[in-house]
């Protein structure tokens, strides 16, 4: 039986070295995250002509003139919310700006003035924060008689900018700088800490990805909400656990990729595959209740082509938390279908019950061991003597392979360097036979290992 898992030692946290939070607040569909692109310089929220369409709290570090701050896009305020998630939206919005020490109040420049505009002014009145007000797509000079209509919202001459065009933008980060200066905050770097763990967690839309972040921070920084794909952008977020710190990556679900749709799946897609490159391990979440999908097997080989950790969590398993037969059937079929990655720890947990959650953090810390390992040269070339002699490389050339010598070129992912005479007539077997013979010798549980055959 699994005990719940329990963490007094967890905390959330915001990096000290961070010296302000800023987070963009308006109605939907008002260039919020165009903005936000144009003040980080690359497209990090996903921007499409469609309202909602950014839909967690999405950050970035943003280097006002050498003021490195953490920048925010927020989903948009509106005065009633139709469906729940439009609701938990403005949740999450509201708790941005509670988080925040400054607010760029974004409102459009080339529309009239509606009614969740000024509903958000409220919100943002209320908060008593320090605002900027910023008129955006403004994008003619004949607009600029429009600012007058954006002064009625009541926090003074807006700062009138575009961000397709990038105007009016140097003027916005002057005043930025002019208000963390009276703010008392200091100019520097951000500095990133080479000792954070980090973690990206996938599986297929509503897999429960947001829910296991969520359990594991003892927060709902993303949308939970059973309706699939509620996640839309990569999420990061900061713990520590037991001393050490980790990064969470919660993505957007990915689809096959005959599935994935123009706009913003594709970009959604897109920032998935960019989270696995940047991540250290891949947390695989498979719905127990659904079972495996081809979905999972591409993740899979995703994380293997990316030479990254791989851990396989099968999530809601509080539904059979007593039956170990159906806990052994399921193991059966991952082995069945995943005979790629015999390397690969199964965890079984709930994330909405927190069973066993805090396991893929504790696997996490002895998997980045693994993948820092480093053989002493020396006892790998016996080794390897040893059993390429027991077992010769077979070929069908005349020419027959012969083992020279191996070289571990580097950790974080192993890599070996094997130099083989006539190594174009290994037989296409022989590369997995050598891998399977230095994981049982050598471990390496949890990290995909790269040979390199020259």
């Amino acid at each position: 039986m699994t005990s719940t898992s329990s963490a007094p030692a967890l905390s959330t946290t915001i990096p000290t070295t961070i010296p302000a939070t800023i987070a963009i607040v308006g109605r939907p569909n008002v260039g919020k995250s165009a903005l936000f692109n144009r003040l980080i310089g690359k497209r990090h929220a996903v921007v499409a002509h469609e309202a909602g369409t950014t839909r967690d709290r999405i950050s970035h570090i943003f280097d006002c003139n050498g003021y490195e701050t953490m920048l925010v896009d927020t989903g948009g305020l509106e005065s009633g919310a139709k469906e729940d998630i439009e609701a938990d939206i403005q949740a999450q919005a509201k708790i941005a700006i509670a988080d925040a020490d400054l607010i760029f109040f974004v409102a459009d420049i080339s529309q009239e003035l509606t009614s969740d505009d000024f509903a958000a002014a409220n919100i943002l009145r209320r908060s008593k924060k320090t605002i900027i007000l910023i008129g955006n797509k403004y994008d003619h000079p004949n607009q600029e008689k429009n600012s007058y209509n954006v002064f009625e919202l009541g926090f003074g001459k807006p700062i009138n900018t575009s961000a397709l065009h990038n105007l009016g933008i140097e003027e916005l980060k002057s005043k930025t700088e002019k208000i963390l200066r009276q703010l008392k905050f200091k100019k520097g770097k951000i500095q990133t800490d080479p000792n954070t763990v980090n973690i990206c967690i996938l599986g297929k839309p509503n897999a429960g990805k947001s829910s296991l972040v969520n359990a594991l921070t003892n927060s709902q920084k993303v949308i939970v909400n059973e309706k699939p794909g509620t996640t839309r952008d990569a999420i990061d977020t900061e713990l520590n656990y037991n001393e050490q710190k980790f990064n969470l990556i919660d993505t957007a679900g990915l689809r096959r990729r005959g599935k994935i749709q123009t706009g913003i799946e594709h970009f959604s897609a897109l920032r998935c595959l960019k989270a696995i490159e940047r991540t250290d391990i891949v947390v695989l979440l498979i719905d127990g209740k659904e079972g495996l999908t081809s979905q999972d097997t591409h993740i899979v080989q995703y994380a293997i082509e990316a030479q990254k950790g791989l851990i396989i969590a099968i999530n809601k398993t509080d539904l059979f938390e007593e039956q170990e037969e159906e806990k052994d059937r399921i193991i059966a079929r991952l082995q069945r279908r995943f005979t790629f990655v015999p390397w690969a720890p199964i965890i079984f947990i709930s994330a909405i019950k927190k069973i066993n959650i805090f396991e893929i953090l504790k696997q996490s810390l002895e998997i980045i061991k693994e993948r820092k390992k480093r053989i002493p040269e020396g006892e790998l070339n016996a080794f390897i003597q040893k059993i390429s002699f027991k077992h010769m490389p077979s070929s069908s050339h005349v020419r027959k392979p012969a083992f020279i010598n191996i070289s571990q070129v580097d950790v974080a992912p192993p890599k070996f360097l094997l130099h083989f005479k006539n190594a174009g007539n290994l037989h296409f077997s022989y590369p997995r036979y050598l891998e399977n013979k230095i994981r049982e010798k050598y471990g390496f549980r949890g990290t995909a290992v790269s040979l390199k055959f020259k």
